[in-house]
């Protein structure tokens, strides 16, 4: 029985790297890791998602959503919920596979 690495088998069902369907797919799995890391932190500061709603100036359905990656949030409102919780973010931005900003 032949193995497949996850690479080839993304490349197979998804499409290759550089794609508008690799793209999309890849854009799609960090919101998701995006929307995990803000609801882990949330719990471990022990916060309902009203409670943190209310410190960034949002609705509950908001924090729920962005956790549950179900909206296209703005990136200001994102970052106030990582100020309110206390945690570091870092972003990095490349550009023709070159790193531009740490």
């Amino acid at each position: 029985m032949k193995t497949y690495s996850l690479d080839e088998i993304t490349d197979k069902y998804v499409g290759k790297k550089g794609t508008p369907e690799r793209d999309k797919f890849e854009n799609e799995l960090r919101l998701d890791l995006l929307g995990q890391a803000i609801k882990q932190a949330r719990q471990e500061r022990h916060l309902t998602q009203q409670e943190l709603g209310e410190i960034v100036g949002v609705k509950k359905a908001q924090i729920s959503k962005i956790e549950n990656s179900t909206t296209d949030a703005r990136f200001t409102t994102i970052l106030k919920v990582f100020e309110a919780l206390g945690a570091k973010v870092n972003f990095n931005v490349e550009l023709n596979d070159k790193r531009i900003a740490y």
